[in-house]
């Protein structure tokens, strides 16, 4: 009986909202695959349907060798996922999302395991070409490049999902691996200038995280093997998210890999690109933040 759904980073900001979703929409036994580079067990569900494993995705195969026969579809949601970090980290960012994705295609492809895969926006703008950007567009990119492939070579089943700058609960606030939105809520906390990189006018779909997991999920369900968007239909510059919490401002160097706008799915792609909007607003989500955290 196929009765598991495995989730790769399951213990990220992602991967652990998409298990609290999954569990509250199915019955199904839950794995979760982390390293713990950027995911945390304090993002651990405490359910019995859930089991941890502590491991690297390029063990996959070995890692879930005695469950093949009972694994129903695998979410791969953890990669290295941060732009600026992996040219700082460029062997932790090939080994994760080269590596070890590579490792996941091939188990999911062998053993007709469906594949439900996070892309990413930073790989779409200016007409493709910011693939080139950064060692994470570049490897993310290649992925849906081999991806496409298998399809065509092997009638390879998966579904996959853009994501646009996902914030909310259990977002990263601290350290290099931090999201935009959670950088700014601990300046905030802490009262000091929300840090922006120069010239600030870099616009962002920021998308709400229960927005995101619910159309994984609806991906998971509709069993297509489509490409889809998650992101909100309102832009916003950095300095305009900065405002809205109302606080001082640091601006800082420009950094490699900036990309200047956040695309939505221009990149040419043998399959169409389905786009949904995510209902949550940033603006209320920060007003409601303040309001939560006034004195």
């Amino acid at each position: 009986m196929k009765n598991i759904l495995v989730v790769t980073g399951g213990c990220g900001f992602v991967g652990s909202n998409l298990i609290q979703y999954l569990l509250a929409k199915t019955k199904y036994k839950i794995v979760s695959i982390d390293d713990y580079s950027s995911g945390t067990k304090k993002n651990q569900i405490k359910n019995k349907r859930v089991q941890y494993i502590h491991g690297h995705t390029k063990d996959v195969s070995k890692i879930l060798k005695n469950k093949i026969k009972q694994i129903n579809s695998l979410f791969h949601f953890g990669e290295f996922a941060r732009i600026y970090q992996s040219f700082l980290q460029m062997d932790k960012c090939i080994q994760s999302n080269t590596i070890g994705t590579n490792a996941v295609f091939n188990f999911c492809l062998k053993n007709k395991i469906r594949l439900i895969y996070s892309a990413t926006s930073a790989s779409l703008g200016n007409k493709g070409k910011d693939k080139n950007l950064s060692p994470y567009a570049f490897t993310k990119a290649k992925n849906l490049e081999l991806l496409q492939n298998l399809k065509k070579w092997f009638n390879f089943k998966y579904e996959v999902i853009f994501f646009y700058n996902v914030y909310g609960p259990r977002q990263i606030c601290k350290g290099s691996m931090a999201t935009v939105i959670g950088i700014f809520e601990d300046h905030y906390l802490n009262k000091k200038p929300l840090p922006i990189v120069k010239p600030g006018s870099q616009s962002r779909r920021f998308t709400h995280i229960q927005d995101t997991v619910e159309i994984c999920y609806k991906a998971w369900k509709k069993n297509k093997c489509r490409f889809y968007s998650i992101s909100n239909k309102k832009s916003y510059t950095i300095l305009d998210v900065a405002k809205l919490f109302k606080s001082k401002i640091k601006f800082l160097s420009h950094r490699k890999g900036e990309r200047f706008a956040s695309a939505l799915t221009t990149l040419s792609l043998s399959n169409k690109v389905y786009r949904y909007y995510g209902k949550k607003k940033l603006a209320i989500y920060i007003d409601d933040f303040k309001k939560k955290h006034q004195k």
